[in-house]
Parts: C-alpha cells; sequence; structure tokens
C-alpha cells in the first residue's frame, strides 16, 4: 500500500506519491494512466536520493476535475507543476519527467519556467520546438480532410469518446494499451479506418496481456477510470488551438536545462507520422539533450514496458545533473 499527499497547486488539488528526500523530481503521466504508469520509477528514484513525487494529472485519479474543457489547457498544466514545486520544494528548482501527455506538459513548462525547472526529461514524445500552426489544423488536413481516422479527431466531440470508454473501462484499457504496445503485431492499431470509425473498432483484447501489464495493474488502473471518468483526460486533446495561441510568446525560445529522451522505435506517438528523425529534429531545439535513445522493440508505454532499460538510463541522469 502507498500513502498518498494531496498538494494544493494553486488553482487545484492534486493526488500524488510523495517518497524520498532530495531534489524533486515530478512525474507526469499520460493518457490514459495515472501516477501508477511510475510505479517502478519512485522507488528507484527515491533511493537515489531525490523526492520522488507521481501526481495524477488534472482530471485523472484522486485529484481535483474541473469540467470545462478550456481548464485543461497547456497553461494550466503548466500552472499545476509549478504549484507541486512551490508546495515541495520552495526557492529551489524541479526536475521534471514526463511520459505521452506528460511530455508535452512538461517540455512546456520547461520551456516557458526555466526559473522554476531546472531539468527536464521525457518517453515517447520528443520536444521540436513551438508548432507553426495548431495541431488541430495538421490532423484535420492529414486525416479527416481525407476521410481517415484519426483517434484525436474523433475526441473532439464532447462526451461521444467518454461513453464509448466508459461503457466498459477494463475492456477499453485492455484494447488501448495491448494495440500500441511493442507486443502487438504490426497492424493492431487499425490504419484503415475512415473518419465516421470509433476508436475501439478494429482493436484486439489480447490473451494473454503482454506480462509487463498484470491483471493486478489493470485492476488498479479500472476502478480509477470508474470512478473519475474520461472527460477530464480526453479533454486535454480538445485544447490544441488553446495551446498554440499561448505557445507563440516562446516560439523562438530553446529549452536551454539539461534535457533527457527515451523512447521505442515500436511507439507510434515517437515516430510522428514519419517527419524525420525525431532525435535529430530534438537537438535544435534543446541543445543540451544529454541522454537521447531508443529501444529497440519497445512500445508507447515506454517505463512500463522497459522499466529496469529505463531507470537504468534514468538514475545516472538525475545523479549527474
Amino acid at each position: 500500500m502507498v500513502e498518498f499527499t494531496t498538494i494544493d497547486a494553486g488553482e487545484v488539488k492534486l493526488r500524488a506519491v510523495v517518497q524520498g528526500q532530495g531534489p524533486l523530481v515530478i512525474m507526469v503521466h499520460g493518457f490514459p494512466e495515472s501516477w501508477y504508469s511510475w510505479r517502478h520509477q519512485i522507488g528507484p528514484v527515491a533511493e537515489a536520493g531525490f523526492t520522488a513525487c507521481a501526481i495524477d494529472v488534472r482530471g485523472y485519479g484522486g485529484s481535483d476535475k474541473p469540467h470545462p474543457v478550456a481548464d485543461y489547457a497547456m497553461p494550466h498544466m503548466v500552472s499545476d507543476l509549478v504549484g507541486v514545486a512551490d508546495a515541495l520544494s520552495p526557492g529551489r528548482p524541479a526536475i521534471l519527467l514526463g511520459h505521452d501527455w506528460g511530455a508535452p506538459i512538461v517540455w512546456n513548462s520547461a520551456l516557458s519556467r526555466p526559473d522554476r525547472f531546472s531539468a527536464v526529461g521525457a518517453l515517447s514524445v520528443p520536444w521540436t520546438g513551438v508548432g507553426q500552426r495548431s495541431f488541430s489544423d495538421v490532423f484535420n488536413e492529414v486525416f479527416t480532410a481525407r476521410n481517415k481516422f484519426f483517434y484525436q479527431a474523433y475526441f473532439q466531440k464532447e462526451g461521444v469518446a467518454e461513453a464509448e470508454a466508459e461503457a466498459n473501462v477494463r475492456d477499453f484499457l485492455r484494447k488501448f494499451y495491448y494495440a500500441i504496445s511493442g507486443d502487438a503485431p504490426d497492424g493492431t492499431w487499425p490504419n484503415n479506418k475512415t473518419a465516421d470509425a470509433t476508436l475501439l473498432e478494429g482493436l484486439v483484447d489480447p490473451e494473454p496481456f503482454p506480462a509487463w501489464m498484470t491483471e493486478a495493474d489493470l485492476d488498479y488502473y479500472t476502478p480509477e477510470f470508474q470512478v473519475s471518468g474520461l472527460r477530464g483526460p480526453i479533454n486535454r486533446y480538445r485544447n490544441h488551438d488553446r495551446d498554440f495561441a499561448w505557445q507563440q510568446a516562446f516560439k523562438d525560445r530553446k529549452i536551454e536545462q539539461p534535457a533527457f529522451f527515451v523512447a521505442g522505435n515500436r511507439d507510434l506517438a515517437f515516430n510522428m507520422m514519419g517527419r524525420g528523425d525525431p532525435i535529430e529534429l530534438m537537438r535544435a531545439q534543446v541543445p543540451n539533450l544529454q541522454v537521447a535513445e531508443v529501444l529497440d522493440g519497445c512500445g508507447h508505454w515506454t517505463q512500463q514496458e522497459r522499466p529496469a532499460e529505463v531507470n537504468a538510463r534514468l538514475i545516472p541522469w538525475l545523479k549527474g545533473l
């Protein structure tokens, strides 16, 4: 059993697991996860001489869940991390670590608040600078206008994706986790669906599930989402235009802090729809990228699929800061 801490982050209260003493490392999960996605990192980071803080992002688990879509725009997500840092590490800069949506959140936090965050690590999603247009414009052009399904376009209409996922949460989690894992055969994430399809159409429920996600793990995740629902998590995807407008203030800025990045070569999020070598693109925007590695055969759930390999790279980087 873990002990939870409630952190007043200013706008919202966030539930977190906090262990250890030393420089603060804030761990930020993605979709659809929770603090629990860092279960293999919390102990080792704490034992390495740091305060490991794995939060439930707003909208998830035991954290506050504002209803308005706009409350999940990037400046609010950054504000939450600043609030956690102020609460747990007043007067001292914190280190950030994020995966999936947590990666853009920590990248943007490091970009916009270099005074508050001294180093940044990310898994799965690289940072290639502030976009020249909203990502919603990109996926509408590449997918929707060509009558191709894209999950983030499907997420835009309030209530639709939530209803599909909440009808059977465990089924949704199993299919979604498996489809973009390194264990799924090519084609498990269908690329031939039309724009009017639903998320779960064509996804398979594997039997048995890959060993990195046990039945006990699913037993934890499932009731978390049964209680919290999926509105808050999916609201993050409904803020691309707001995020883009906010980011323009930082469009000429680079992330100068020491940085860490690990992804899997079978991760669809890392491969960025085929826009070249993501790590080389990163180096122009993150000049102090100290660790940048790609794990062969690993899918999207980096630190859960390959905890030992991630920790073997993460802990030495943290100690060397």
